[in-house]
């Protein structure tokens, strides 16, 4: 899919380009100075779960752990948003009500943002913070015999896929939605460590 525009675009024109145009990672990192990098991400998808604030908040947090993911810290946020014109506003609302509280939770302020209508509900963030150059994380810095340390336990997606077919078990759905809302701050950090 991104093959047309590699010609476009080469690495070696953009040197402080830290993380973007080569191997696929959570984000894009911009170098600002020695000691300051900006992180840039865009993530959002269809609904997860039946309440409509929680799909909010989980969204955020999965936009914000892009930032998380890298090492950084985010600060600042869009809204990206494609709403059914006969959404009732009062979901629209709660939607973007779990979105801007988990942001808040962060630390993050969410400065406005861009919605379409569209089908199908769609949200999430375009999520920016700072990480210092030397300290990012990318997923090309794992190496043999590194350990992997889970953040949040597997099976998320079997859960939303069952809840979707009706078949979940309320108390599995009600632990995963509690999972998926928790902000990967902490694990950030103590990866960076």
């Amino acid at each position: 899919m991104l093959r047309p525009i590699e010609d476009i675009f080469k690495s070696a024109d953009y040197p402080d380009l830290l993380v973007g145009l080569g191997d696929p990672d959570d984000a894009a990192v911009w170098r600002l100075d020695d000691q300051r990098a900006l992180v840039v991400t865009a993530d959002f998808f269809t609904p997860v779960v039946d309440r409509a604030y929680d799909y909010g908040a989980i969204a955020a947090a999965n936009s914000l752990s892009d930032v998380y993911a890298m090492g950084g810290k985010p600060f600042l946020a869009l809204n990206i948003a494609a709403i059914p014109p006969d959404l009732p506003a009062e979901i629209t609302s709660e939607i973007m009500r779990g979105g801007a509280e988990k942001a808040r939770e962060a630390g993050v302020v969410l400065a406005g943002g861009h919605t379409i209508q569209d089908k199908e509900p769609k949200y999430g963030l375009v999520a920016v913070g700072f990480v210092h150059p030397e300290h990012m994380l990318t997923k090309g810095g794992a190496r043999p015999g590194d350990l992997l340390v889970l953040s949040k336990p597997l099976g998320f997606g079997t859960i939303t896929t069952a809840l979707k077919q009706e078949v979940a078990d309320p108390t599995d759905v009600s632990e995963a939605v509690g999972w998926m809302k928790r902000l990967n701050q902490a694990a950030s950090e103590l990866a960076g460590l």
